[in-house]
């Protein structure tokens, strides 16, 4: 994975004060003695480059110049980074990130707190893993193979948070170089890179274990201090690092201009009052030329213009969704009528028009889902419910947000969205509904409003756990009461339903859905004629064929389906023509690199 490389024109060599007078003093903390020159370190996503150990700012400006398609290289422990940038103003900008500074002498205590995620070194095949958690934080992926130990450099230390409960999933990664590994680092330090956690993971702490494990494994390796960079307004992320010891320090870092650092050199977003979903698909027009209006931010509405073509935007719902369309899958009666027609499997469904209905109802079906007949993001669902009594308090509460309310036959199972665009799967994910572990000493309240405010930092502000009579029911339902402290190691679901609104987590399963679930939800958007839609399934497993639909969205929130390309597609559909000139553009500017 990682390649130690030298210009051949120089060598090992002693930096003598006199070398450093055309070039500029190194900050205090970082003067050389005996130093490897012009030192980049292949990293996958991209090259770290010592700044520090470059002669002259015009050999580091082309070597950032150099950057592989697809890449990001950072520059870092850059002297006179003005000068650097004068060589190429027009491609090289200094990136808005801040330095931070873990000193070893004054490592912050270890904490002994259960988990349930295991700290261990990547190894060959958890590449795919990775790349899932780096493409959902729009970060660089890493090349297939490129863990294996054989490939990878002394210098580079990888470490994964995975899962112990259940599913082994990945849910963290951290990467780290040793610079005494990479250029015989007289001040021997060693820095922190590409650090990214599953927002969806369920468990806190996981950023901070693999920190902490990285930190402690370089202390114990002898090294000296550990640096990282970290954007400016990540506030988040900087109060973690101060928690544990870091201090900001003056050193700079520079990158190459690129479509994937846009956003860190073109300035603030006039849009910045976008929701996510909308932010998403307004994002890829703009990389394609595409001209955006945005016509009221608050309610996520613009007009994309392009080549003569002109479609208004509600987030994911366009002009191409006609009236007619949007009517099939907003009345949840009538999507159930047409799909049942179209011969999809679907579970027992009735409209409630007296007290007769719902007894009658409860008397053949053991559990059962309450919901307003129109409605979306969950609100007025009740899942699971058992008793005739806790059926009639539900319809009371769905009944004041619509007048006609559904009962449904509640089938076991996960909870699955199927994304369709122009009729074909562009992602799939499961939904899995909020669960709090307990650890002794809090409320399940507590727990809870701790959960709810994770899940709001994770998917800027759109998810959140209500404090509703439905999360108060799931509680009783569990055995206990919002002021119970929860035994460690104890877990409840909170919610039945696993809306992302409503404080649901999201897990992309695009690779292993079944192929009759892809089928399915192709025919279920042709029938409603939509061409766009969310198809909300409950299946066993997505790698398996039995199903059941359950609703579709007219309006499915792109923004929660990444990797998978969903806003790409999107624009694919109303602007056909782009995807020619915007692959033609990106293919010059490569050849521009070479």
């Amino acid at each position: 994975m990682t390649e130690v490389k030298q210009n051949s024109q120089t060598e090992t060599l002693r930096v003598s004060q006199a070398s450093l007078k055309n070039w500029g003093d190194l900050p205090e903390g970082l003067q050389t003695d005996a130093i490897d020159r012009n030192v980049t370190v292949d990293c996958s996503w991209g090259r770290l480059i010592f700044g520090q150990t470059f002669d002259d700012a015009k050999t580091l400006a082309e070597t950032l110049s150099q950057e592989g398609d697809s890449k990001r290289d950072v520059a870092i422990y850059v002297r006179e980074p003005h000068v650097v940038l004068s060589y190429a103003p027009q491609s090289l900008f200094l990136d808005p990130s801040h330095t931070f500074r873990l000193d070893f002498t004054h490592l912050p205590e270890k904490t002994e707190t259960p988990r349930r995620f295991v700290i261990r070194a990547a190894a060959s095949g958890d590449e795919r893993a990775v790349n899932r958690l780096y493409l959902g934080r729009s970060m660089v992926p890493v090349s297939e193979g490129c863990f294996n130990p054989e490939k990878l450099h002394s210098a580079v230390q990888v470490l994964l948070a995975e899962e112990t409960a259940g599913t082994g999933e990945i849910i963290g990664v951290v990467m780290s170089v040793d610079h005494q590994a990479a250029m015989q680092d007289p001040d021997n330090g060693s820095s922190l890179w590409a650090l990214a956690v599953d927002p969806q993971a369920p468990y806190p702490g996981v950023g901070e274990a693999l920190v902490r494990a990285l930190a402690e494994g370089r202390a114990a390796a002898g090294r000296s201090f550990m640096d990282l960079s970290v954007m400016h307004d990540n506030r988040e992320a900087i109060a973690l690092y101060r928690k544990l010891g870091f201090e900001q320090i003056p050193v700079y870092t520079i990158k190459r201009k690129n479509p994937i650092n846009e956003k860190l050199y073109i300035g603030p977003a006039e849009d910045a009052r976008l929701n996510i979903y909308a932010q998403i698909i307004v994002d890829e027009a703009r990389r394609r030329g595409i001209q955006v209006e945005i016509e009221d931010a608050e309610a996520g509405l613009f007009r994309l213009s392009h080549g003569g073509r002109s479609i208004a935007c509600r987030e994911s719902l366009s002009d191409l969704t006609s009236a007619v369309a949007l009517s099939r899958c907003d009345d949840k009666r009538l999507t159930h009528r047409l799909l049942e027609k179209a011969g999809l499997s679907q579970p027992d469904q009735i409209t409630v028009t007296g007290d007769q209905d719902v007894a009658d109802f409860c008397a053949r079906h053991d559990r059962i889902v309450v919901k307003p007949a129109r409605g979306e993001q969950g609100q007025g669902v009740a899942v699971d419910l058992r008793t005739e009594e806790e059926v009639n308090a539900a319809l009371r509460r769905a009944r004041e947000l619509c007048d006609s309310v559904i009962l449904e036959e509640y089938v076991t199972g996960q909870d699955l969205r199927i994304i369709v665009i122009d009729e074909a799967v562009a992602a799939a994910a499961v939904r899995r509904p909020p669960s709090i572990r307990g650890d002794g000493e809090r409320t399940i309240k507590t727990l809870i409003e701790k959960l709810s405010r994770r899940r709001e930092a994770a998917t800027d502000g759109e998810s959140s756990i209500p404090m509703d009579d439905e999360t108060f029911r799931c509680v009783r339902a569990a055995g206990h009461d919002m002021s119970d402290v929860l035994s460690k190691e104890e877990t409840i679901t909170v919610r039945r339903t696993a809306n992302l609104h409503t404080g649901g987590t999201i897990h992309d399963v695009t690779d292993i859905l079944h192929e009759n679930l892809r089928a399915a939800a192709i025919k279920a958007a042709q029938t409603l004629w939509i061409p766009v839609v969310g198809m909300d399934f409950v299946v066993r497993n997505p790698a398996e064929a039995d199903y059941a639909v359950i609703e579709a969205n007219e309006r499915p929130g792109l923004a929660n389906h990444q990797p998978q390309p969903t806003a790409e597609r999107f624009i694919d559909l109303l602007f056909p023509q782009s995807m020619a000139e915007f692959k033609r553009k990106k293919s010059n500017n490569s050849e521009r690199n070479d």
